[in-house]
Formats: structure tokens, C-alpha cells, sequence
């Protein structure tokens, strides 16, 4: 039996643009076929016109060979043989147009009426069902743009809870008649099958009873072909309704699912999100600017391509490209007062797009996809392995321990021994732990607020276009030139990511540093926030300067001898710290020009007469070897 093409029922809930796209080849295979109906129609209604064309014809011969003999003529001797001939030639025609009779309303039953009831009753019901899929569409996106109306601050719970209703309804309807829908498309399959085969079989009959009552023109030849057709549509009826009940009761299993299928975030309290995710395909709503101060939200099909974030708008065949999401950062944003809306930012810090997700689950798991395509996962042998692995050791680290130094020494003991031996060789880099570690509790006061970036304040800002001198608590300052480097013995640039700062309880020992860290680095894997600030860190004999790549203002400034402590994480073997401290050294030999001269010697020099100190840092973060940075200063 020919194959058949179906529309999968589980997808009509999704009712993504990929089903709508294969929904729409349906639409137009029922929209051919209605064509090719209605023509078809027109040639067999054609057929049986000229059948009862030929039954009034013949009816009307056998009244004029009759009439033959009232007729009068004036030389009508010898026409009694003509008469009786012509009678007999009368019956004969009745005979024929009692057949030609039969013929004509068996054409009537087994060809002209089924192609009628296909049409009136089949074709109808589609076009029926593709009206009323389109009416529960439309009203399913009227709930849900409704429903993403719904403001975030001074929410009415009885609106939202009404609203919530309204959109399960909605989507409810349209899940029905979209399950009603493609039951009619498939059935329809069939149902053409048969439709164009069953009126010809009738037709086919026809002939053949007229032809063996009168001629015996068929042979049984062909009777035994047109069994064999028969035997075909009754095989087909009998699969038809087969599929017919499997499609019921996968129907009546569909449709008897929990209701928070049809509820959005109906799991608002404890969501199970996925993490680990390498791919995200779902509707979101884009916000579009239409203004300057005015802005649309259009809800779209959005998926993951490799590196790529693509929409499709239904009806489309495909997706466009919307950004490339390598190396951009994303982030959870407070927009027009909607509820969870992120932001992606293009890698050179421009602002991109803003999307809302229908529900927290979705919002998360878009963020974490995103974040992981950004890192190029993808593009890795094992992207899940690798991407479960990255979220594990987020998740170890924010998992809460006394203190980083107990951390440290319960997982990595080799690293232990080898910063011991990095202290012997290079003495008051890195200050040693003492014996007992204090508790994280006594360090940093639980609850701390962390910045996570360097902005100037509104007060600031206001200073500024009064045109008043600004005071920035990071000691940034408008004048560009620093006229103490020049006199400087030291001068090292660091290119530096500022990750976070908090305040501390005390200054006594390098523990807070390490406490310090985990929490900012904790505090970033639990908010999701991956942008960093990029600056040029300026370590000279005098001071420490936090200045911007872009314009070279100076972002921040600590003298070196308002520096109580300082150390580098135990993973970065950078040559800060050294730098930091061989300024302090040169603070506090500058009086003794005997024990300067002397520590000038232990650096080397370059060919052109000055100090560098070379930094064996190890390769970067895409795997190139980094560059020797040289801090010079006269000899």
C-alpha cells in the first residue's frame, strides 16, 4: 500500500515554527487537492450530463421512430415493412434507454456522490478546523501577550491568577483544536486515497453491467482488476480506522496531562533548571525600539546554531541569524517593568538585545545557555561533559567552607608545598600563613555587600555638570598626565580584570584576601554575572594606578605605603605581587642610596640602560603564550 506523510500529534502543544512550517505543507497539499476536487467534479458531473443526455436522446429516438407511422405523407403506399422495422427498432431503443437509465443513476450513486460527500464533508471539515485552529492561535497569543503585560512590582495576585487561567484556557483550546486539526490532516490522507479511487470503481461498474447487458464487451479480465482495486480500498478503510483509534487514544493521553503543562511558571518556588545546557530553543519576546523613548515587545521562535542565536517568525522556512553569542555576556536586567528579562552584551561592551522569558525556569536556563555557548563549549569534542564540568566547579564554589585556607589545604596539598617553596625563594612576596587560620566569620562580616564594578556615583555626576572638581572615593581624577611616574625608579603595567571588592574586618593577615576572593567568585556563579571591567594597572615606587585602556584616565590610585596587605591568587603566577612588593622596597631604601644601588643591581638590565622585570606568566585563557611585559625604569 502507498505510503502516507503525518503530522506527530505530541508536537502540537510546541507548536513550533518547524511544525507550523511542515503544517503549512499540509495546508497546501489539502488546498491542491480541494483544486483538483472541485475540476475532477466538474468532469464526472460532465459524464453523467451526457449520460442522461443519452437517455433523453434515446428516449426521444424511440418516440420519433414511433411517430413515423402518424405520420401523413402523399406517397405513403409500401411503408408498412418500414413501419414494423422501424417499431422493432423502437423497442430496441427503449431497451437501450432503460440501460443508459440504469447506467445514469448508477453513475449518479458510485461516482458523482462520493466525490460530492469527499468534498462537502472531508474538504469542509479541514477548512473548518484550519479556521478554528487560527481563531484559538490568535487568542492564545492575545492571553499571552496579556500575560506578559503583567507588571512585576505591586503585582495584583487575584489579576495575575485570572490572567494565569485565561492563558491555560487559551492554550488548552488551542491545543485541542490543533490535536482536531492534524487528526483531519492525516485522516485526510487516507481519505484522498480512497476518494479518488472509489467514484471510478463505480464509474467502472457501471460500464460494465451496461456493456454485459448488452454486448458482453468486458472480459472477466477485467473484472478480476477491478476486485483486486476494490479489495485495496477495503485494506485502506480497514487502516483508516485503525490510525483512526490509535489517534484517539493518543489524543485522549495528550490531553489528559497536568494542568501546569498548560500554566506558565507554574513551578515558581523551586524550578528544576538545567545547567548544563549546550542548545535552548523557545518562544521569547524581543524588545524592539520604536522611538526614542518608545519600544515594542514581539514574541518570536528563538534557538541556538552552534555559536549563533537565530529566530524564526512562524510561516518562515528558516531562521535569521540575531547575534553571535562567542564571547558576549549575559545577564539578568529589570526592563519596563517586566518580569524576567535578560540582556546580551556584544564582546566589545555595546549593548545587544533584550529578550523576556516566559517563566524564572526559562529565564535561567536561557542565561546558562547562553553563558556556555559564549565560552565556545561548543566547539570542544565533549560540549556536555564540558559544560557539567564548568558548573560543577561553579557550584564548588559556592559551596561554604570556615575559611579559604582550610579549602586549599583539604584539596590541593602539592599546591601547599609548592607555594612553600615559592616563599623560600622569593621572601616577602606573599606573606606566610600563620599556624591557626582564623574563621571566615572574624575576616568579613557575613552579609557584606560586593561591587562588581567601578562606576562613578550620581552625587559625581551631578559635580561634574555643575562644573565643580569631582571627588571620586576611587581616587579617579581628570588629569591624564602623572607626573610622579616619570620620576618613578619603577614603572610595571598589568593588564587587569576587576572582578570585585568588599569590605573587611581586618588587615593582619593575607586569609582575608583569600576570603575575599571566594566570596566575590562565589557571588558571581550564584548571580550569573560574567562582565568584567578591563583596566591597566600601573605598579610604580609610589603608588598603584587603576587607569582606563580606552581613555587613560585614572580609575583608581593607592599610594604603596597605604598598602597594609597584598597577595595573588595561589592559580595566577603573574608577577603583581613581586612588583608590588620590590616598590615597597625601593619606598623604603630610597633614604639609604648604598642599599638602593644594591637592590637595583639584583634586576636585570636591558640593552638601552634600564630595569625590566619579565613576566613568565603562563598562557592566557585562549591558549596563546603571553607576551613578555617589561616594567623599566632609569637606570
Amino acid at each position: 500500500m502507498p505510503a502516507v506523510d503525518k503530522l506527530l500529534l505530541e508536537e502540537a502543544l510546541q507548536d513550533s515554527p518547524q511544525t507550523r512550517s511542515l503544517l503549512s505543507v499540509f495546508e497546501e497539499d489539502a488546498g491542491t487537492l480541494t483544486d483538483y476536487t472541485n475540476q475532477l467534479l466538474q468532469a464526472m458531473q460532465r459524464v453523467y450530463g451526457a449520460q442522461n443526455e443519452m437517455c433523453l436522446a434515446t428516449q426521444q429516438l424511440s418516440k420519433q421512430l414511433l411517430a413515423y407511422e402518424k405520420q401523413n405523407f402523399a406517397l405513403g403506399k409500401g411503408d408498412e415493412e418500414v413501419i414494423s422495422t422501424l417499431h422493432y427498432f423502437s423497442k430496441v431503443v427503449d431497451e437501450l434507454n432503460l440501460l443508459h437509465t440504469e447506467l445514469a443513476k448508477q453513475l449518479a450513486d458510485t461516482m458523482v456522490l462520493p466525490i460530492i460527500q469527499f468534498r462537502e464533508k472531508d474538504l469542509t471539515e479541514v477548512s473548518t478546523l484550519k479556521d478554528l485552529f487560527g481563531l484559538a492561535s490568535n487568542e492564545h497569543d492575545l492571553s499571552m501577550a496579556k500575560y506578559s503585560r503583567l507588571p512585576k512590582k505591586k503585582e495584583n495576585e487575584k489579576v495575575k491568577t485570572e490572567v494565569g487561567k485565561e492563558v491555560a484556557a487559551a492554550r488548552r483550546k488551542q491545543h485541542l483544536s490543533s490535536l482536531q486539526y492534524y487528526c483531519a490532516l492525516n485522516a485526510l490522507q487516507y481519505r484522498k486515497q480512497m476518494a479518488m479511487m472509489e467514484p471510478m470503481i463505480g464509474f467502472a461498474h457501471g460500464q460494465i453491467n451496461f456493456f454485459k447487458k448488452g454486448a458482453e464487451m468486458f472480459s472477466k479480465r477485467m473484472d478480476s482488476f477491478l476486485s483486486s482495486v476494490a479489495d485495496m480500498v477495503q485494506s485502506i478503510q480497514v487502516e483508516l480506522e485503525a490510525e483512526a483509534e490509535k489517534m484517539r487514544v493518543s489524543q485522549q493521553e495528550l490531553l489528559s496531562v497536568d494542568e501546569s503543562v498548560y500554566t506558565p511558571d507554574s513551578d515558581v518556588a523551586a524550578p528544576q533548571i538545567n545547567r548544563n545546557l549546550i542548545q535552548k530553543a523557545g518562544y521569547l519576546n524581543l524588545r524592539n525600539k520604536t522611538g526614542l523613548v518608545t519600544t515594542t515587545w514581539e514574541r518570536l521562535y528563538f534557538f541556538t546554531q552552534g555559536g549563533n542565536l537565530m529566530c524564526q517568525p512562524r510561516g518562515a522556512v528558516a531562521g535569521g541569524l540575531i547575534q553571535d553569542l562567542d564571547n558576549c555576556s549575559v545577564m539578568a536586567v529589570d526592563c519596563e517593568d517586566r518580569r524576567y528579562c535578560f540582556q546580551i552584551t556584544t564582546p566589545n561592551g555595546k549593548s545587544g538585545i533584550i529578550l523576556q522569558a516566559e517563566s524564572r525556569k526559562e529565564n535561567e536556563e536561557w542565561i546558562c545557555a547562553i553563558n556556555n555557548i559564549s565560552r565556545q563549549i561548543y566547539l570542544t569534542d565533549n560540549p556536555e561533559a564540558v559544560a557539567i564540568k564548568l558548573n560543577q566547579t561553579a557550584l564548588q564554589a559556592v559551596t561554604p567552607i570556615t575559611s579559604f585556607g582550610k579549602k586549599q589545604e583539604s584539596s590541593c596539598p602539592s599546591q601547599n608545598l609548592k607555594n612553600s617553596e615559592m616563599e623560600n625563594e622569593n621572601d616577602k612576596i606573599v606573606p606566610k600563613a600563620t599556624a591557626s587560620l582564623p574563621e571566615a566569620e572574624e575576616l568579613i562580616a557575613p552579609g557584606t555587600p560586593i561591587q562588581f564594578d567601578i562606576v562613578l556615583p550620581a552625587t559625581e555626576f551631578l559635580d561634574q555638570n555643575r562644573g565643580s572638581r569631582r571627588t571620586n572615593p576611587f581616587g579617579e581624577t581628570e588629569d591624564e598626565s602623572f607626573p610622579e611616574a616619570e620620576d618613578s625608579l619603577l614603572q610595571q603595567m598589568f593588564i587587569v580584570r576587576f572582578l570585585g571588592s568588599m569590605a573587611v574586618k581586618t588587615d593582619s593577615t593575607t586569609e582575608v584576601i583569600y576570603e575575599a576572593m571566594r566570596q566575590v567568585l562565589a557571588a558571581r556563579a550564584i548571580h550569573n554575572i560574567f562582565r568584567m571591567t578591563e583596566s591597566h594597572l600601573m605598579v610604580t615606587s609610589q603608588s598603584l594606578r587603576l587607569i582606563d585602556p580606552q581613555t587613560q584616565v585614572s580609575r583608581a590610585n593607592f599610594e604603596l605605603t597605604s598598602v597594609t596587605q597584598f597577595a595573588a591568587h595561589q592559580e595566577n603566577k603573574r608577577l603583581i605581587c613581586y612588583a608590588i612588593n620590590l616598590g615597597k622596597e625601593i619606598i623604603e631604601v630610597q633614604k639609604d642610596p648604598e642599599a638602593l644601588a644594591q637592590l637595583m643591581l639584583s634586576i636585570p638590565l636591558t640593552n638601552d640602560g634600564k630595569y625590566v622585570l619579565l613576566n613568565d606568566q603562563p598562557d592566557d585563557d585562549d591558549g596563546n603564550p603571553n607576551e613578555h611585559r617589561g616594567a623599566e625604569s632609569e637606570a
